[in-house]
């Protein structure tokens, strides 16, 4: 390799592209069709998306903005779907979420783990099936912005606290970023001004001393 080394020529100033670029448009289902497969977006139907076809990845684009990726599946005729490319819509149709393809995969992949269903179940069980479904699908769009391993690692430290809400997973997963206002130490010294004696109740206690009369007692 030294040797070989000697004789290479340098490398070229702009980058060598590899990947094989597209324009396919998004179907009904929210995917596009990259040679024999689809792939799913977030992006609405009959809208032209650009799409990177790396030899490990399927990257998509929207206005010059990555908008989802994907592993690179060398089958033919497949799905590939990934759950947070779905959540917008299913927030507004949470019936669809339990038996959602794409969550299925998602079970299939081992990224969803058993505290996911967890902390799911109690949200039903409280909440009611709809509001409950909709209140973990917010935690998962939080996920997508924050990375589903910090939104694992909160929904985990809840459920050891015993708590299985969702605001509290919510300050879990932002306590680090969440900026509280220092408060300054009181100068003891400032407040002896408003120092006051303590009142005197020895005047009230002449009146145990009056004979009882049937005015008194009026």
């Amino acid at each position: 390799m030294e040797v070989e080394r000697q004789h290479l020529l340098a490398l070229p100033d702009e980058p060598f592209e590899i990947a094989e670029v597209s324009f396919p448009k998004v179907d009904a289902k929210g995917c596009v069709k990259v040679r024999t497969n689809f792939y799913s977006t977030p992006l609405p139907a009959a809208t032209t998306a650009q799409v990177r076809l790396l030899p490990s990845q399927v990257e998509i684009f929207a206005q010059g903005r990555m908008v989802s990726r994907h592993q690179r599946s060398y089958g033919r005729n497949q799905q590939i779907l990934n759950l947070e490319d779905y959540l917008t819509w299913l927030e507004r149709k949470p019936g669809a979420f339990a038996n959602s393809t794409a969550l299925q995969q998602w079970r299939q992949q081992g990224r969803w783990p058993v505290s996911f269903d967890r902390l799911w179940e109690s949200l039903q069980s409280r909440l009611g099936k709809a509001e409950g479904t909709r209140e973990m699908i917010e935690l998962l769009l939080l996920g997508r912005k924050l990375g589903q391993r910090r939104l694992k690692e909160a929904i985990e430290k809840a459920l050891l606290l015993g708590c299985t809400d969702a605001a509290a997973v919510r300050y879990l997963l932002q306590e680090d970023q969440l900026e509280h206002k220092k408060v300054e130490a009181l100068r003891l010294q400032e407040l002896e001004q408003y120092d006051r004696p303590q009142p005197s109740l020895s005047s009230y206690d002449q009146l145990l001393a009056l004979p009882a009369s049937q005015e008194v007692a009026q």
